[in-house]
């Protein structure tokens, strides 16, 4: 038991290395320091060099004399333009645009310690099961940014015990490959952040059994800074008890 307890502690070591790792690198989320709505006028902005602004279908931007004209896609990771400390990035969120600033110098960068998580406790580790969907299906949910709406394709929903009750939450992804849940529980807006935590799943068993390893369970982007246009949970995925393992609210420790 204390070999096997040993290694799960280990393996969490290492994922919670891996994601303090990735959130150091110098143009990654922490980077971002600025998020800008557009309209048709064009605006100069003090960390993006020229002026932007949106017409129809794109975003044109002006620098020296010379227009050039992005087309960033529906929800997907934005267009980059470079600039001598990092980058702009041009998105485009439920119709609108906006450009986002990636700042290598961000002091958020220069202050990160780590992301603040639960103690990994095996006992999160849970056993469900996927009822996938006859058909196909999209669920919309909110956004940290009012306004916005993210459309997630749903694989189904998965049934799982905790403390003699049975729950459920809806699954994204499709039935028969890797699934994620946005989720809040009674720990959300205390000690982790209050909009979702997001939990990966690997590909169901045969028998739709899946693993729900809590202690894995991560920020969005949206908790570390707010120029991300992060989803919320949706309301079926709310639930009643405190989940107290996982990636804590950064956010708090920074304010204590």
């Amino acid at each position: 038991m204390t070999a096997t307890l040993d290694q799960f502690v280990d393996d969490w070591q290492r994922w919670h290395a891996e994601r303090n790792d990735a959130l150091r690198q110098p143009l990654g989320w922490l980077s971002l320091t600025a998020l800008h709505w557009l309209d048709g006028t064009p605006t100069s902005f003090d960390e993006a060099p020229g002026y932007w602004h949106a017409d129809g279908e794109s975003v044109v931007h002006e620098l020296d004399g010379g227009t050039t004209a992005y087309e960033p896609v529906e929800g997907a990771p934005g267009v980059q333009v470079e600039f001598e400390r990092g980058y702009v990035e041009i998105i485009r969120r439920t119709g609108r645009f906006a450009i986002r600033i990636h700042d290598r110098t961000a002091p958020a960068l220069a202050s990160f310690s780590g992301i603040p998580a639960y103690e990994p406790d095996p006992a999160w580790v849970l056993t469900g099961r996927l009822e996938a969907f006859d058909d196909e299906r999209v669920v919309t949910t909110a956004a940290v940014v009012d306004g916005l709406e993210h459309h997630h394709p749903a694989a189904g929903v998965i049934r799982f015990e905790h403390d003699g009750a049975e729950h459920e939450l809806v699954a994204f992804g499709v039935a028969d490959g890797p699934l994620r849940i946005l989720f809040t529980d009674a720990t959300s807006g205390v000690t982790t952040y209050p909009a979702a935590r997001i939990l990966q799943i690997g590909e169901p068993a045969e028998d739709g059994t899946v693993t729900l390893d809590f202690t894995r369970a991560a920020n969005l982007p949206c908790a570390f800074t707010d120029a991300a246009t992060c989803p919320i949970a949706p309301p079926q995925n709310r639930l009643p008890f405190a989940v107290e393992a996982g990636e804590r609210n950064p956010r708090v420790r920074e304010s204590s």
